[in-house]
């Protein structure tokens, strides 16, 4: 199989795989919520209540940005695991198969989300604001093939190590969004539809772009020649494997944001779900870190499977835990230290003025979450990329849907702690289900090497 400067780094030393790549995905992740922080931000200056209709239309948003991200690790996983394998042209036709399968499941998940959003929210609670949460979510469900492909099709780009095409268009369209946010919201008066305009149009863009490298200047690593494409249902079925079981992770967090916000809408109305959803944006992007090193991994490990260098599977889970975790220290330190002044920028407005202070303590504490993540989304990023998408989704699920939510309604309702003991329920329990997860991963990497060489 012929290599380029990419396919080079890919398949060599795991670590440098993994600084090389995880940089580029963490300053794209960067942007990308970044761009949510704008949104709340820009959003907050209309008042608190279309702050939490966007609290509510979050969790739905997430579970769309979730299939985007998962069909992308199905994707990236089984193309990697062939160019392990050195096999280009099953590579070149996993592509195109990944390709199609978004277009469907773009069209499929439109019907769906605009068909059921009305009632999802009022399930939700959110009938003080629905007329807010409608008119930003029905515009961005409309464009959900715009904001689904741009991630499944990086996905691609990042299998064959070109970091630089899987992370500029998407990158591209948030900075577009941030961009477009006042001028659409204030300076054209469309309120929090123009935050919905602004948040559809960009990925527009990045997804043109990405349509010009593949089939207008044809310079990929990977071929999208039809010409050579076979219709292989085994293929659908493989990055669906992954896919899926990694859609449905988000889809779970999404749920529990939903089970989240209903229990502080009990305990303390719509304030706490502006608080929640301003201060978790922050929180999301303290997790960054960890989170752009465990997608690396995926490339990576999928590499390393396909040639059964297991050993450098172990590196890689080992070496991501590592690096993330450091990172992690320094962030929830900074959010720590400076909580006060980042809780400023969501209550600038005199609408919004009484929420600094609940941000500020909201962030003090939960930025302890962001502890945990390394050791979680690592395990479960290798389980994805050796094509293990269900074991990475079950214990995902009972990570932070079982033991989250446990925790987080014993201490707020059975203990009667209110706020304070939800966010502290989620604390725990993400964190016994953080070391859970990373102690299954390095047994099963154990028992790939003791399989292998008892083989031998």
């Amino acid at each position: 199989m012929e290599k380029n400067e990419n396919i080079e780094m890919i398949t060599g030393d795991p670590k440098k795989a993994i600084n090389k790549l995880s940089l580029p995905i963490i300053a794209s992740m960067f942007l990308i919520f970044a761009n949510n922080i704008i949104d709340s931000i820009w959003v907050a200056g209309l008042g608190t209540e279309p702050l939490a209709a966007l609290g509510y239309i979050t969790p739905l948003f997430m579970i769309l940005v979730g299939f985007g991200n998962g069909l992308g690790a199905g994707g990236n996983s089984l193309i990697s695991r062939y160019i392990g394998a050195e096999d280009k042209h099953s590579a070149n036709n996993a592509a195109i198969h990944n390709l199609i399968l978004s277009v469907i499941v773009s069209i499929i998940i439109t019907i769906v989300f605009i068909a059921f959003m009305e009632p999802l929210l009022k399930l939700m609670g959110a009938e003080s604001v629905l007329s807010y949460a409608m008119d930003y979510g029905f515009i961005i469900f409309s464009c959900t093939i715009a904001l689904l492909m741009p991630p499944i099709v990086g996905g691609a780009f990042r299998a064959e190590g070109d970091i630089k095409r899987a992370t500029v268009p998407i990158a591209l369209a948030a900075i577009i969004n941030m961009i477009l946010d006042p001028i659409f919201i204030y300076t054209l008066g469309l309120g929090i539809r123009g935050a919905a305009l602004a948040t559809a149009l960009g990925p527009f863009i990045s997804l043109l772009m990405m349509f010009y490298w593949i089939f207008v200047k044809k310079d990929t690593y990977l071929s999208y020649d039809f010409k050579d494409f076979h219709n292989d249902l085994n293929m659908y079925k493989d990055i669906l494997v992954v896919g899926i079981p990694a859609s449905l992770e988000q889809l779970v967090l999404s749920v529990l944001t939903i089970f989240v916000n209903y229990m502080l809408t009990i305990v303390s109305g719509p304030t706490a779900v502006a608080v929640y959803t301003a201060g978790w944006r922050i929180v999301n992007i303290g997790m960054l870190p960890a989170i752009g090193v465990g997608t690396a991994a995926i490339s990576v490990a999928g590499v390393a499977f396909g040639a059964r260098k297991y050993e450098n599977l172990r590196v890689t889970a080992r070496y991501a835990v590592k690096v993330a975790l450091i990172a992690s220290i320094i962030v929830c330190i900074i959010l720590n230290v400076f909580a006060n002044q980042i809780a400023f920028i969501f209550s600038y407005s005199e609408g919004s003025a009484q929420l600094e202070p609940l941000i500020a303590s909201f962030l003090q504490l939960m930025c302890l979450f962001i502890l945990y993540v390394p050791f979680g989304a690592s395990a479960g990023n290798v389980f994805q990329g050796v094509g293990k998408g269900t074991i990475s989704f079950v214990l995902t699920t009972f990570r932070e849907f079982i033991l989250v939510l446990i925790f987080a309604y014993l201490l707020g309702f059975t203990f009667n702690m209110g706020e304070f003991g939800i966010y502290c329920g989620m604390l725990l329990g993400g964190g016994i289900g953080s070391l859970i997860c990373y102690a299954c991963i390095e047994l099963y990497i154990n028992k790939l090497i003791k399989g292998r060489d008892n083989a031998v």
